[in-house]
Formats: C-alpha cells, structure tokens, sequence
C-alpha cells in the first residue's frame, strides 16, 4: 500500500508576515490588497479574525464590517516564495518524491520512506513540528493512499491538525460530506448535483456511474471514483509540467478603451511565453479573462496550432478581445493564458517548422538576456 501525505501550510500568507511583526499573531490580521489600486480584496486571514467572519476573497471593507479592529497589511514581495522555499526544503528530508501543488501545498510520496523515519503519522508529526519549530509556521496534513484522499483528510483538521483517512474510513468520514466539499468539485457542478437529488460524497459514490457520465461527461467519471476513494494519478507525475499558464493584472481604473486593454495583454503574453518556454511547453488554447466592473468575469478560449510564442499567443489574445469587446461594459481586471499544454511539437510543413523554430530561438536568447540583465532589459520592437 502506498502513503502519500498532503501538506497545505495554515493562513500561509499572514502567517509569513507574522515572522516580521509577531504582534499580529494576537490581534485579528490579513493580508489585503490595496484598494488604492482597486485589489481590495482579503487574501488570507488569520484564525483570529476568521472567528469574526472574515474570508479569503472578501472585500476589504466587508471585512472591516465584520471586524473593526482587524490589521490589513499589504502582500510583502518575495517573502512567500522565499517561506515557501524552507518548507519544500524540509519535505526533501524525508522523501525526493514530491508534487507541489501550489505555492503553500504539496503532495508527498512517504512510502519508501517509512522504514526509515517510521509510520506515516509520526513523518507528519516530524514534518509539522520542524515546520513550526525551524520556521515558525503552521500546517495541516492530510495521510492516506492517494491524493484525492490525502487532500480530504486535510481539510479537516485546521490549524494543525493530522488526520489519517485510507480507503477503509471513507464510508464513515467521506461519504457524510456536502458534494460541495468535495476535492474538484466547484459552485457549477455542485449546483447540478443538488437539482438532480444528490447532496453527499456518498450520494455520488452510490449513484449509477453511466448517469452520472451522461449528465457530467468524463467528469463524471471522476466524480464517481474519487467519492470511492480511487485515485491512480501518481505524485510528481505533473510536479514541473504545468496543465496551464496563465497572468492576471487588476488595472488602476476601469477601462473601456479596446486599444488600452491590447497594450495591457502585451506584457502579460510575454510573461506567459517564457514560462512556457522554460518549461518546454506549447499551449493548444488561448483564453482570455476579463473582469468587468461588476466584479462578473468571462473568459473566452481560441484554438491555436500548438505554440509558445509571444506573438503567436498575443495575437490570439487580440483576435479573442476583437470578437467580444464591449465598449459599454468597462473592464477592472485583464488576462491571457495558454492551456492545453503539450510537450510534442505539432505536425507542420518543414518551412511552417523551419520558421517557428527560429522564432522560438530567438525567443528563448531573448529569454536569457532578459534574465540575465533584467526583466525588461530586451524587447521586440513591434512590443514598443
């Protein structure tokens, strides 16, 4: 049997910030982005000011409703990555096997592991006290035999909390629980599933697997295996490959002007293509992402020949932004993304192949110039 454990660091954010002004473990705290620049938003709270109600995503000021007194401090540049850095650091003490799932989260295979550190629970006991102790943050882990169960089981217990859960336990502690709970499952779908009559994990894993294919699609599929504890996917299958590249930039006033918001996917696309590039990736969708001043989103994909081209993916983005631009309907927030990621090169003709290999060649020195001299030390001149 395997045993893979998920880390997910608590209020990882504020946590971080507290490490400068240990003043704020006591008091009700968040990191908040800054209204000024229209990013009011409350991006992690500590434990004390979530008693009072406050949440990730809420705005500033519904926080301060809530909670008066509470400390907003704005994100500190660097420190995340650097925190997030030490506790990986320390997931390498006991297993090379490692997905990490996002900035503060990370699967761990421990299964060779065991007969040197000993069970499964005492690696996550070693692992959460020399989080605490070494670098003064908290965690939560979840133990089990796949992934899809390991992040269950992590979620509940926080802050600080260990819980084992294996294939045996999911009829007593998974299937109890609201289909929104589950691991994958968004406001969309779990919407679907209550008008259809099925409101727990457990209606899911007892509900026919071809409906639930018909009315969900592959999806569905995944529903029905992971609400019975089946998950084969393996950890550090996707631990560089990204299934998706995509950036974000909440403007500092609302935008109506179409040649404005070309001119702010420019960086955005660069910045996409190098990532890509650096992971050896080519995307098959471009998507957009437009946040009206409603706060209502939309986004909207493009298929494109398999690239990771700056000017390929801006001039996707242009032709996405042309077809469904509304003038009447000012923008707060702009973003271009390359999904449907591929490590194969798509089959062209040889002059089709010859050029875009030249271009990607000049990208990629591009690429190392700028890092070498600085972010924006080189440009295309059509970028100017």
């Amino acid at each position: 049997m395997k045993h893979i454990l998920l880390v997910d660091m608590n209020a990882f954010f504020i946590m971080c910030e507290s490490l400068l002004r240990p003043e704020l473990r006591d008091i009700p705290a968040a990191v908040a982005g800054d209204p000024l620049k229209r990013t009011g938003i409350i991006l992690t709270a500590n434990y004390i000011a979530r008693k009072y109600g406050v949440y990730t995503t809420m705005t500033v000021n519904q926080a301060k409703n809530v909670c008066p007194s509470i400390e907003l401090v704005k994100p500190s540049s660097g420190l995340y990555s650097k925190c997030s850095n030490q506790v990986f650091d320390i997931f390498r003490r006991y297993t090379p096997t490692i997905e990490q799932a996002s900035i503060d989260e990370g699967w761990l295979d421990i299964t060779e592991s065991t007969d040197l550190f000993g069970s499964p629970f005492d690696i996550a006991s070693r692992i959460q006290n020399e989080v605490k102790d070494e670098l003064g943050l908290w965690c939560s882990v979840g133990i089990s035999e796949n992934k899809f169960l390991s992040k269950m089981a992590c979620e509940m217990k926080k802050p600080l909390g260990i819980t084992t859960m294996y294939q045996k336990d999911i009829e007593k502690m998974l299937w109890p629980l609201p289909v929104n709970k589950m691991y994958g499952v968004g406001k969309a779908t779990s919407k679907q599933l209550l008008n259809v009559g099925i409101h727990t994990i457990g209606d899911i894993a007892n509900c026919d697997k071809v409906f639930l294919t018909e009315k969900f699609g592959s999806f569905g599929s995944y529903l029905y295996e992971r609400a019975n504890g089946i998950d084969h996917s393996l950890v550090g299958v996707h631990q560089v490959k990204s299934k998706s590249i995509s950036k974000e930039h909440t403007l500092a006033a609302d935008m109506t002007d179409i040649n404005q918001a070309k001119k702010a996917l420019i960086n955005l696309a660069q910045e996409v293509g190098v990532k890509a590039r650096a992971e050896g990736l080519k995307g098959e969708t471009v998507q957009i992402t437009m946040k009206y001043s409603n706060f209502i989103s939309v986004t909207r994909q493009k298929k494109v020949h398999a690239t990771n081209l700056d000017k390929e993916i801006l001039k996707a983005g242009y032709e996405l932004l042309e077809e469904n631009w509304d003038s009447k309907k000012p923008i707060r927030l702009i973003g271009i993304g390359l999904h449907n990621m591929t490590g194969q090169k798509a089959q062209v003709s040889f002059f089709d192949n010859h050029i875009e290999v030249k271009e990607e060649k000049i990208e990629k020195t591009m690429d190392t110039l700028n890092i070498k001299y600085g972010k924006k030390s080189l440009k295309r001149g059509s970028n100017l």
